[in-house]
């Protein structure tokens, strides 16, 4: 039998057996196109209120194709119902109309076969809108079948792995990715309205840099050269503002050999932007303009649900600095709070570490031991994203971050210690991150040289020259900005892990021993 590997055998023969009976008809089951003069929402949305004696006074011709959902036969007639842009459209297929050879055609059909249909349209009288079809075309013979419950398949990991199953099955799944498309669509044009320009950087890039994380390598023969695949665009578009766009961003696909967890994954989208002659509080402002306008224009209101959560994008956000926000949110069970001098003093962020974890140990959720190599800075950063970043669930700005994590931020002018950096999370999800880029060549170069001597899988393995040699021309005071877009999607859809709103995630190969056994649905 071909197509060996494929399951369940006994419904593939059946169908190959029907395959043959059309050919030996006459009809090509794989035709070149087919030419309708209706979508689905044009038919029901259109003449959804119609009456039946209406339709039968203006006889509407109608031209139209989709999927077979529903087959029931009634002797010399037939309904069935045709599916397509999340929407279904009954069909009544009569012997007297469609002739004989049409009519044969029409018992060799199955559930997932692509037919098109042409007839005028009627109500049953049952009321239901329908194709009086007067002609049928199939357009392409489904081998395999729909899963049994296809109108609710729940395996999730089936699920990812056949998406174009999850499409038919799901109507929760098409409305997510057609979201995800409109809020593509409108973060260019909230950017373009701005006098942005998009642009497009390399994906391959040959010294890792823009961000801090373990990359993809490949090779190119020709050049005989290591690349590392994108883990930022950060550093190309940042050379572009030096060149004099002063206002740019990019819609891209980043790579990251790490972890995979319901809000990362190796390959996500990120949207980039750089204004100059800006700043990081002038971000702020900008970003909180961005969301609240999305979820209006997206939801429909400035509230919306994620899962349990009410989120309230009307009012101003919050703003705390890092600081602040480790204060504010110190578990009382943990004794008396840092106060924010305490955190400033020379080891205080060490010293309010330790006292977090005499507490933490005993719920068995101690921070990893301080290493005798952190700096105040990275203590300060773990402190932060232990006590407070699970209570970020109102859209929140954490502003001033340490510098030993900020490498590309321009520091503070009061606090060189600190950088005018800033992360937005909602939900307890960081969704964008965004700084005064760090200008100073100088400044630059020693903090890559830092990177780069502390070695590790993550850091940058040498300084990138080029880059240094492009601040030297001069890059303007700028602000830039990162976006997480799949998480964005994941906010604005209510969805709760990352696979749900990216069409193919990278998964596991699927082992021999999983498939389906015979019978079973694919």
């Amino acid at each position: 039998m071909p197509f060996e590997p494929f399951e369940p055998r006994d419904q593939l023969a059946e169908r190959l057996k029907k395959l043959d009976e059309i050919r030996a008809l006459g009809f090509d089951p794989y035709p070149h196109r087919f030419d309708a003069n209706f979508t689905f929402a044009d038919v029901l949305d259109r003449y959804k209120e119609r009456t039946g004696p209406e339709l039968e006074a203006e006889r509407v011709p109608v031209c139209i194709a989709g999927r077979i959902l529903s087959l029931r036969g009634h002797g010399k007639a037939g309904f069935a119902h045709l599916g397509g842009e999340g929407r279904r459209l009954q069909i009544y297929v009569k012997l007297d109309a469609v002739g004989e050879r049409g009519f044969a055609l029409y018992r060799l059909l199955d559930l997932g076969d692509i037919i098109g249909v042409s007839g005028h349209l009627f109500r049953t009288k049952t009321g239901e809108l329908t194709v009086w079809v007067e002609h049928l075309q199939l357009l392409a013979k489904a081998l395999l079948p729909l899963p049994e419950k296809w109108h609710g398949l729940a395996d999730v990991d089936l699920r990812y792995r056949r998406r174009y199953l999850d499409l038919i099955a799901n109507e929760n799944t098409r409305r997510i990715f057609l979201a995800r498309a409109q809020i593509i669509r409108l973060l260019r044009a909230f950017f373009d309205e701005r006098g942005y320009v998009e642009v497009e950087t390399p994906m391959m890039h040959p010294i890792l840099g823009g961000a801090t994380a373990r990359p993809f390598i490949t090779h190119h023969n020709t050049l005989d050269l290591d690349l590392y695949l994108r883990i930022a665009p950060e550093l190309y578009l940042k050379r572009l503002v030096v060149g004099g766009l002063d206002r740019i961003y990019e819609i891209n696909r980043n790579f990251r050999n790490e972890g995979i967890d319901a809000i990362h994954q190796p390959e996500f989208t990120m949207l980039e932007f750089y204004q100059a002659y800006s700043d990081y509080a002038e971000l702020m402002d900008l970003t909180e303009n961005l969301f609240r306008s999305l979820v209006e224009r997206v939801c429909g209101a400035a509230r919306i649900r994620y899962g349990e959560l009410d989120l309230d994008f009307g009012q101003p956000f919050a703003r705390f600095t890092m600081r602040e926000a480790i204060v504010k949110f110190w578990p009382q069970a943990a004794g008396e709070s840092p106060t924010l001098a305490d955190l400033a003093a020379p080891r205080g962020p060490r010293a309010a570490t330790g006292r977090y974890n005499d507490w933490a140990r005993a719920q068995g959720q101690p921070l990893a031991e301080a290493d005798a190599e952190f700096s105040d800075g990275e203590m300060t950063g773990a402190l932060f994203e232990a006590v407070a970043e699970p209570h970020l669930v109102q859209p929140t700005f954490i502003y001033d971050f340490p510098t030993d994590i900020s490498p590309l931020s321009k520091r503070r002018p009061d606090d060189p210690s600190f950088t005018e950096r800033f992360e937005l999370f909602i939900a307890g999800m960081e969704l964008a991150n965004g700084f005064s880029e760090l200008n100073d060549p100088e400044d630059q170069e020693q903090r890559f040289r830092a990177q780069v001597e502390r070695g590790g899988d993550e850091m940058p393995r040498e300084v990138d020259r080029d880059y240094i040699r492009a601040l030297c021309h001069g890059l303007p005071p700028t602000a830039g900005e990162g976006i997480g877009v799949d998480r964005l999607v994941m906010l604005l859809t209510d969805s709760h892990a990352i696979r749900e709103v990216i069409l193919f995630p990278l998964l596991r190969p699927e082992a021999a021993e999983k498939r389906e056994s015979p019978g079973e649905e694919p």
